[in-house]
């Protein structure tokens, strides 16, 4: 594990889900931070731009990119990339932030007229494995190449489905269940090495992921109507949230679900 990394200085952190949404706006925010930003995302040639884009932003920001077009869950990928980043930081150096903000699941009911409108054994394990277990992975591999150490933020994008019931939305409620108990974990083993974990759970954002759940209509709606501030969150404040929890000033910050939301899901109604 690396010694005690000041807010000054080189920083680097290392984004899952980096071309789109939280992700996103977390690089461009980071970058303006000081931060060179490790990105991996999965993208074909028509969303290529849009990655470009992002990347643009992030240096005009005044950060460095490093973005890898990669599948997060692959295993294979995932050493070569921890591998990668090692090589690339100097001697002593680590991540001070692992983002995970993977929004790829199966959005169907558990039980429906036909077997092929439901969801499968399959679906279920593809989206825990993508959107929750890959976190542990992630972890292990930068702990194994001392690519963690006391300072270091792990966050993870997690939603208001992880203890509620939305139509179609299941598998990644299970995911988003899951991932709020693996931060637990993590943040009890790994906070004797100053490392913490915490869990965002934003308000309704319209992002790509957003999009596709079946009814996102009357949760933008919902939310406008219960949010005090009456506009959606946005992933630019969840970006601010993830620079204000790194500070130094946020060591003792660890292992908890903070909802980033403006208390839209504190009202009633």
């Amino acid at each position: 594990m690396g010694s005690q990394q000041k807010d000054n200085g080189a920083k680097y952190a290392l984004i899952l889900g980096s071309s789109s949404g939280f992700g996103a706006a977390a690089g461009i925010r980071l970058a303006g931070e000081g931060y060179h930003i490790f990105g991996v995302h999965l993208d074909r040639r028509a969303t290529m731009p849009l990655v470009e884009e992002t990347i643009a932003k992030i240096k005009s920001a005044g950060g460095e990119a490093t973005f890898y077009n990669a599948n997060a869950a692959d295993d294979e990928k995932r050493k070569e990339i921890v591998a990668d980043i090692r090589q690339r930081l100097p001697q002593g150096q680590y991540v001070k932030i692992l983002m995970h903000s993977l929004a790829f699941g199966t959005l169907k009911p558990f039980i429906d007229s036909s077997p092929e409108d439901s969801l499968t054994k399959a679906n279920i394990t593809m989206t825990l494995d993508v959107m929750a277990h890959s976190l542990i992975y992630w972890t292990q591999e930068l702990y194994w190449q001392n690519l963690l150490g006391h300072g270091s933020r792990i966050f993870a994008m997690t939603s208001h489905g992880s203890t509620s019931v939305v139509p179609h939305y299941g598998a990644v409620s299970a995911a988003k269940a899951a991932l709020e108990a693996h931060i637990r974990q993590l943040a009890m083993e790994l906070g004797k090495a100053g490392v913490t974990a915490n869990a965002l759970k934003a308000g309704v954002t319209e992002t790509p992921a957003l999009k596709k759940i079946p009814g996102n209509q009357r949760m933008i709606d919902t939310a406008l109507y219960r949010n005090p501030g009456k506009r959606l969150t946005t992933p630019e404040d969840v970006a601010d949230a993830i620079v204000a929890l790194s500070s130094m000033n946020a060591q003792w910050i660890n292992g908890d679900v903070i909802a980033v939301d403006n208390a839209e899901n504190v009202m009633d109604g």
